[in-house]
């Protein structure tokens, strides 16, 4: 019970996510976006901080200085990436349909396996190079080269899940000497002036409504990564993968009826493909670590 209403949270906010960045596009540019979303993240976590003040004292904090400055270095790699990820989807978000930006999003774990293999010398395990075989078979199905012109923004959204893929990659490493709240705090603090110095010459005050978007963005990011790192405590990742599934013929029913998009039936049969080589991935991964 308590998994299903961790990630029905977890849905819901990406979902409203993707909603608050579509409405916002048109308004405003995309790195004001993302830096007033980082500015409200960063008022929401300093509460919290306030309320919560033992996170401070959390491992990573006491650490020496030297290692400090590579946790430091670790955190702004991290971030640019993480940035240009954001950047890139909420490109998408204005130039495709919502359930093809999610369909192309599924390629994360495949690219995460990709890059542990090529940079961290993991090792190329039968299930790795299936996963990203059946990855690299799901995002043609779903751009169709050859059959249709393809379009740029479904490649930019293809870089944004790559970069999302290092980021994740990156967090790994930050979750053994930090706090949950401690990478979400130097996200905000690394990407608000990133986000800043890009929308500085065309930034306009934003109207009451978009106001009330940009409060939804800033909140429902914060959520659906809470969310879902809560639902992992319940479930194997396998699961969690498979539940966050469901997110595509979510935000395809919400682009159907906010936006009159149309869901083709190629964008579900290769996100369904993409489905089976994370499964595959992640199951291998598990049988690594078992030995």
């Amino acid at each position: 019970m308590a998994l299903f209403l961790w990630m029905s949270a977890a849905l819901a906010s990406f979902c409203i996510l993707a909603v608050g960045a579509r409405e916002l596009t048109e308004a405003l540019s995309i790195a004001q976006s993302l830096t007033i979303r980082s500015a409200i993240g960063l008022l929401i976590l300093s509460a919290i901080y306030l309320f919560r003040a033992r996170y401070i004292n959390k491992a990573g904090h006491n650490q020496p200085v030297n290692e400090r400055v590579k946790t430091l270095k670790l955190h702004l790699f991290r971030n640019t990436f993480h940035f240009l990820a954001q950047y890139g989807w909420f490109f998408g978000i204005a130039s495709l349909p919502l359930a093809e930006v999610f369909a192309l999003e599924f390629t994360v774990p495949i690219w995460t396996l990709l890059i542990a293999s090529i940079f961290l010398n993991e090792k190329a395990t039968v299930h790795k190079l299936i996963a990203i075989f059946l990855g690299t078979i799901g995002v043609l199905i779903i751009v169709q080269p050859g059959y249709a012109i393809i379009d740029g923004a479904a490649m930019v959204v293809l870089g944004s899940a790559v970069c999302f893929a290092l980021s994740h990659t990156s967090t790994k490493s930050l979750a053994k000497v930090e706090s949950p709240l401690t990478i979400l705090l130097f996200m905000c603090l690394i990407q608000l002036p990133i986000g800043l110095a890009l929308a500085v010459s065309t930034w306009l005050w934003p109207e009451p409504e978009q106001w009330l978007w940009l409060w939804v963005i800033g909140v429902s990011a914060l959520s659906a990564h809470y969310c879902l790192a809560k639902a992992m405590q319940y479930a194997e990742v396998t699961t969690i993968i498979t539940l966050d599934f469901f997110r595509l013929p979510l935000i395809g029913i919400i682009g159907v009826l906010l936006y009159n998009e149309a869901f083709e039936l190629p964008l579900l049969i290769g996100a369904g493909v993409m489905l089976v080589g994370n499964l595959i991935g992640v199951r291998g991964m598990k049988a690594s670590s078992a030995k």
